[in-house]
């Protein structure tokens, strides 16, 4: 199984989720950092990602290799992320055939209407649930 994990600007929140992935799923289970940036890429691989890559054209062409994307929602709208999310990153992450489970976190030119706020960590902690489900009913089958 690999998971990607798309992050821009400093990282911060791709760097927790690759945390708690790594705490809480087993070592097998691969984690792809994707970052918008150099910056953003590093610090998930220093939260133990198993692979990365940074840019534009790296979204795009390894988005495709994940079973399920993580990420901010704001990587499925262009511009957002101060502009780091551009319109090509926005459709690639929205045409990859992954599972997308994205965490509806504000951005300053957009709200997020009818969610209940949670902490970051419980955020986190219910998408990798929604992934351990997912794959025991596809191991089900």
């Amino acid at each position: 199984m690999i998971i990607a994990v798309v992050d821009g600007m400093g990282g911060g929140i791709g760097a927790q989720i690759v945390t708690q992935l790594r705490h809480e799923l087993p070592l097998e289970v691969e984690i792809l950092a994707l970052g918008t940036n150099a910056i953003a890429t590093e610090k998930m691989m220093k939260a133990r990602a198993s692979r990365g890559a940074s840019g534009e054209n790296a979204i795009k062409v390894s988005i495709n290799q994940a079973d399920f994307i993580l990420a901010p929602i704001g990587v499925m709208i262009p511009n957002s992320l101060m502009g780091e999310i551009t319109p090509a990153i926005a459709t690639a992450i929205a045409n990859a055939p992954g599972v997308k489970l994205l965490l509806p976190i504000n951005q300053p030119h957009f709200e997020i209407v009818g969610i209940e706020w949670k902490a970051l960590t419980k955020q986190i902690s219910q998408a990798i649930e929604m992934i351990r489900e997912k794959t025991e009913m596809t191991n089900d089958q």
